[in-house]
């Protein structure tokens, strides 16, 4: 299994061994992520889990957030502006109470269990509850995170209590504790909370995010419901693509490439190659501006798990608490999403998207097979990267024979709307064939801007691979079962 942590390959990795499916397996890391990825996933954020049994059945649940305000009067919350320094480029965000949207993590994950699971729900989450118990060790990776995030995760005193250390966040060594998480854990673990909705501090949540004009209301979270979906299907040179379908847009953007680039032969990685593989992403890019316009879009911040079992069942789980709120659901140790907060999201405004609606997403948790008989669960976080990421993968491991590892620390090329972003290595004729497609920005260092892809890739003989992501400090595990 692959994963953004330590943290959660351990915890899947044990309950592998326990005799977990890869969906245990999955959920086990998801839960993991909430405690030692806080900056990117959270019981209050959203996802989705792309599931194929070891049966054969496939299913992707759909358990992203909705946009708040059913049975409340219209609302315009006031919002925290927070000004983020990306390398130099700054970006406003607003986060606070009034940016929260109906979370849909912890019910999803829980739903998921009780379809695919085989072992006891405690036992799936006991590495999370220790982890936040015990404590976990900050990554270079995760303190990156946190500090990018430091001027919201201190818009509260309780979430400036467990994230900054005084004026600043922890660095990479130290160890942090969420003592209140762990209790809420156990607590989910022990049956007495079933849906985010049962959680200890929803009521003082509502009563603090009205105060900020926030249209989160009960029944939001009582009328919030998981969606199964069919997953979407495309094929690349006899290859089958199976990802997340719409409202969200992260899965039928990657399957439109995929079909551009299998249209002209292998991808090759000289030249023209490259310029293949923009040329897709641009026309990728023509479908999302199509898209967006029908539906509000979140694309920040992410995490993702990708599993395989002893049995041959795929589980493929990306989560995101967008940038972040700074709220905390009181004394739970929980913190809540901020995607009702981010301009880029809400194409026709802030607090325009209609009570209930589903928030479309980049995120593409997918599954591939191949002509050889490899199967695959793969998929990013990295926001609009998350396409070239992940397609970078598919031509690597279906057109230049590469693989795990080699598919995903290949240098990554991305269409960012206007121009190409390139990783290094970048040789003179591929600048010089992609200046002719709009303005190269040629980057000095891999960077985690370009994403996280964690990959796992099953052989007909049983025999898997799996590789994390190095930029975003990804990590993996083969399990002898």
């Amino acid at each position: 299994m692959a994963a953004g942590s330590v943290g959660a390959v351990d915890a899947a990795v044990q309950v592998l061994r326990a005799g977990g499916t890869a969906v245990d397996a999955a959920i086990a890391a998801a839960f993991a992520a909430t405690v030692c990825e806080p900056g990117l996933a959270s019981l209050a954020g959203g996802g989705f889990l792309m599931v194929r049994t070891a049966t054969g059945e496939e299913v992707l649940h759909d358990f992203f957030v909705d946009a708040p305000g059913l049975g409340g009067p219209p609302g315009r919350p006031r919002l925290d502006t927070v000004t983020i320094s990306f390398g130099g480029a700054d970006q406003v965000f607003h986060a606070g109470s009034g940016s929260v949207a109906v979370p849909g993590t912890l019910d999803g994950l829980l739903h998921a269990h009780r379809r695919h699971g085989a072992l006891p729900i405690a036992d799936v989450i006991e590495p999370a509850r220790r982890l936040a118990h015990d404590g976990w060790t900050v990554d270079e990776t995760q303190h990156t995170v946190l500090l990018l995030l430091r001027e919201i995760l201190r818009l509260t005193p309780e979430c400036a209590e467990l994230y900054c250390d005084g004026a600043d966040v922890p660095r990479a060594g130290a160890v942090l504790e969420n003592q209140p998480l762990a209790r809420t854990l156990r607590d989910i673990a022990g049956g007495h909370v079933s849906r985010f909705v049962d959680l200890a501090g929803v009521p003082a949540l509502l009563n603090m995010v009205a105060a900020a004009g926030s249209t989160l209301t009960s029944r939001d979270l009582t009328a919030y419901r998981l969606v199964e979906r069919e997953p979407l299907r495309a094929k690349h040179r006899g290859a089958v693509l199976a990802t997340n379908p719409a409202p969200s847009f992260g899965g039928p953007i990657l399957a439109e490439a995929t079909r551009l680039l299998g249209e002209q032969g292998p991808v090759s990685d000289d030249a023209e190659g490259t310029a293949r593989l923009i040329d897709a992403l641009r026309g990728a890019t023509e479908q999302e501006k199509r898209m967006r316009r029908r539906v509000p879009a979140a694309v920040k911040g992410t995490t993702h798990v990708s599993v395989v079992d002893g049995d041959g069942g795929l589980a493929s789980l990306t989560q995101s608490n967008g940038s972040c709120s700074g709220v905390m659901v009181p004394g739970s140790g929980v913190q809540m999403n901020n995607v009702m907060g981010e301009e880029d999201l809400h194409p026709a405004g802030l607090h325009t998207a209609v009570p209930g609606l589903r928030i479309g997403s980049m995120m593409a948790p997918s599954l591939l097979d191949l002509p050889d008989g490899r199967t695959v669960a793969l998929g990013s976080g990295g926001s609009e990267r998350i396409r070239s990421a992940l397609l970078g993968v598919i031509v690597g491991l279906v057109d230049r024979g590469q693989h795990a590892d080699g598919s995903v620390e290949a240098p990554r090329r991305h269409w960012d709307g206007s121009g190409v972003q390139a990783e290094p290595p970048l040789d003179p004729d591929v600048r010089a064939r992609l200046a002719e497609l709009g303005p190269v920005t040629q980057w000095s260092a891999r960077h985690l801007y370009f994403g996280g892809a964690h990959v796992v890739v099953r052989y007909p003989d049983g025999s898997v691979e799996a590789h994390g992501d190095s930029r975003r400090g990804g990590a993996s595990a083969v399990v002898d079962l």
